[in-house]
């Protein structure tokens, strides 16, 4: 009997965006780091290629999952294997799940077929997962969860093709995710944007490319280690987001509570709107998770770059 194919392990990382959503759609950078939190995908040989389906998806869901592993399938060359996911990401709340699991689904589809899973590959077949997902998104998701570092992500205007550039960082990153109320749904809040977007559209336009600016001055001040000069742009960076009507009195409430409990900078990270995530940087972010966990918050803390202890 020939001996059994040891299982495999594939993980896609969640992600944050510190500076630049929905200015990244319009082809501003964005800057967006990696958690420790994702998705894990485990795959067992069989006869074809399938993924087991999580028993807690609704029917529409189950049905948009199995299309988005046909396309992944169908890029690696359907290597006979079983897949099974794992997730110790919060779903639906603009940290990136849907890139993650796409991510670990091609890492693992790509061992399973005998290639190497490197960044640029993970990335592509992860894309077509994500393009049933999302139908046009902007590709700073699943990118930075395939190069799992720190990156300056820019899509070219009037395309889906873009470019993330990697931000290494001298000091370590840290930052704390709260979870603030239930967010809307992303395609609502991005849909009442592009329509004030097309109504105002200098104007608009004027905010977006600030929002860049802001992103590229952040990507700098990671790279010369001023965590202060990073906090103060993360706090425009809310400004901003607000003047676009993205944010809300939960979003709000949370960002001055990551504030008063010290974080240099804090926003709303992803789509925002009624609720969502909210992320605070923070030079030890210990204390911060313990006051908001006896408080009732869900929250957990993440370094995104730089020197890691050892």
């Amino acid at each position: 009997m020939a001996p059994r194919s040891p299982p495999l392990t594939a993980f896609g990382a969640g992600k944050v965006i510190l500076l630049g959503e929905h200015s990244v759609v319009y082809g501003h950078p964005a800057l967006a780091g990696p958690l420790s939190q994702g998705v894990t995908a485990r795959g067992v040989p069989a006869k074809q290629c399938q993924l087991a389906l999580p028993s807690n998806l609704s029917r529409p869901q189950r049905a948009q999952l199995t299309a988005a592993f046909a396309r992944a399938a169908e890029a690696t060359g359907s290597p006979p294997v079983k897949v099974t996911l794992d997730a110790d990401l919060p779903l639906a709340v603009g940290l990136g799940s849907s890139a993650a699991l796409s991510v670990a689904c091609a890492r693992l589809l790509l061992m399973a077929a005998g290639k190497e899973p490197t960044p640029r590959d993970a990335a592509r077949v992860a894309w077509a997962m994500e393009q049933e997902f999302h139908g046009t998104p902007s590709g700073v998701d699943h990118t930075t969860s395939a190069e799992e570092r720190l990156v300056l992500y820019r899509r070219k205007p009037g395309t889906t093709v873009g470019k993330g550039r990697v931000v290494d960082s001298p000091e370590p990153l840290h930052v704390v995710v709260a979870l603030a109320g239930e967010r809307s749904p992303t395609k609502a809040t991005v849909g009442a944007l592009r329509e004030r977007q097309a109504r105002w559209p200098e104007r608009y336009t004027r905010l977006f490319t600030e929002i860049g600016r802001v992103a590229s001055e952040g990507a700098r001040a990671v790279e010369a280690g001023d965590l202060e000069a990073l906090g103060d742009a993360m706090n425009v960076n809310q400004g901003l987001l607000a003047a676009l009507g993205l944010s809300s009195p939960p979003l709000e409430e949370m960002v001055y509570r990551l504030r008063g409990l010290g974080a240099l900078g804090a926003k709303l990270t992803g789509a925002g709107g009624d609720g969502g995530a909210v992320i605070g940087l923070f030079l030890e972010p210990g204390p911060a998770v313990t006051k908001l966990t006896r408080l009732g918050v869900r929250c957990f803390s993440s370094q995104l770059a730089g020197p890691r202890a050892v």
